[in-house]
């Protein structure tokens, strides 16, 4: 069964549907992520740089006007001290009877003046560090601001690419569900296939099985007129003489059905046919193997051959036992015409000569042989004869002992016929 394929529909590239393609897409996501927040913490660190020199400019300003104020105040004091200076001074030339109270008394006013120019030049300095602090406050408000502004914004962009990313996952699955089921369906419609396809394709296999097993019988489809029957196979013997014929039906479904029996043998008798075989995948409830029921014998694909072989050699022995049976009476006058016949007399003469001259044969050498046994076997007794005297004589010498002058062992003897 060929794979399915999905095409890219931008650059028509083509791949087969799996865990490839999430992983890809999250390398994809990943990535785009990446380059997102790179990207916001350039802008960040930018938006940082220009705040900065925002507030660097700001306290400048604020330093320069600070300065500013700061020397226009000590200009006017200056200057209102410098005329008052001038004032008493001339006030102290043009009336040198003022007392001395008067002039304790500019003294106070003098350094009344100076105590107010110190208390300015305090209290600017304390004006000074207050706006400087609310520079830092406002500067660490605007930077929190920011920060969440952007944290905000980040959190939005992360959420809308999850929801995408979650609907082409979605989608994804969608698609591959949408195939898997495609495929499923395919596959059990290609499994499921045609019943009468598949009837037919182990039709021509048992007739292709049969012709190959036995080239010299006819084997011949049944028309598709005939109810019941596949095949018919004529059964020749070694001289191309018809023995018998046996009918096939073949069946490939899952559950075998009794009538088939019945509808075969009517079609056995039909077609004049000696032996009736049901070839099934489902055999029935009561059989396990190859067997015979109701007078038809019913077997699997993978025992078609070894059965058909059984029941072909029983055609051709009960072929030869008829033929047997022919002409019996003429058999026997001919063959007590050969019994009597000079033909039976001259060669059963020549077998019994030749059977004559084998024994006499055979008698001349067994006469012979018995001689020359009888001559050894007396040469034999004359040796153990004088053995037994060296023996004897050594013995009453040197004792039983002494020497073992046994010629056989002590388990050995000697048969003479």
């Amino acid at each position: 069964m060929a794979d399915f394929i999905i095409h890219c529909p931008n650059c028509n590239h083509q791949f087969e549907p799996g865990d490839s393609i999430r992983e890809e897409v999250q390398r994809e996501l990943r990535g785009q992520m990446v380059e997102w927040q790179k990207k916001k913490d350039d802008e960040f660190r930018l938006k940082e740089q220009q705040l900065q020199q925002q507030l660097q400019q700001k306290e400048q300003e604020t330093n320069q006007r600070i300065i500013e104020e700061k020397q226009k105040l000590e200009a006017e004091i200056q200057d209102s001290i410098r005329k008052s200076i001038t004032a008493d001074f001339e006030n102290q030339l043009k009336m040198l009877q003022q007392s001395a109270q008067e002039n304790e008394e500019k003294l106070k006013d003098a350094r009344r003046k100076e105590l107010e120019f110190l208390q300015k030049e305090q209290a600017l300095k304390n004006k000074e560090e207050e706006l400087e602090l609310q520079l830092q406050r406002q500067l660490l408000t605007e930077r929190e601001k920011i920060k969440e502004a952007l944290m905000r914004e980040e959190a939005e962009k992360l959420s809308i690419k999850e929801q995408e990313y979650q609907l082409r996952m979605k989608e994804m699955e969608k698609q591959i569900e949408d195939q898997k089921k495609l495929v499923e369906e395919m596959r059990r419609k290609s499994e499921q296939g045609s019943m009468q396809l598949q009837g037919e394709v182990q039709e021509l296999m048992l007739e292709e099985l049969l012709q190959t097993t036995f080239p010299f019988d006819k084997v011949e489809e049944v028309g598709k007129g005939v109810r019941g029957a596949d095949c018919i196979q004529t059964v020749r013997n070694q001289f191309g003489a018809e023995a018998g014929k046996i009918i096939y039906e073949s069946k490939r479904t899952k559950d075998f059905a009794n009538d088939w029996i019945e509808k075969l043998k009517a079609d056995m008798r039909s077609q004049g046919a000696d032996i009736a075989v049901i070839v099934t995948q489902a055999l029935p409830k009561d059989m396990d193997r190859f067997g015979e029921k109701d007078g038809v014998y019913i077997c699997t694909f993978t025992e078609v051959r070894s059965v058909s072989l059984l029941l072909r050699n029983a055609l051709l022995r009960i072929a030869e036992a008829k033929k047997s049976q022919e002409n019996k009476g003429d058999k026997m006058s001919m063959l007590y015409d050969y019994l009597i016949g000079s033909e039976f007399s001259e060669q059963w003469k020549a077998i019994r000569e030749g059977f004559m001259t084998m024994k006499i044969s055979i008698q001349k050498e067994r006469d012979a042989m018995e001689k020359l046994w009888k001559a050894r076997e007396k040469q034999l007794e004359k040796v153990l004869l004088n053995a037994a005297h060296i023996k004897g004589s050594i013995e009453g010498i040197a004792g039983a002992d002494a020497v073992n002058l046994n010629l056989l062992e002590d388990n050995d003897t000697v048969q003479i016929d």
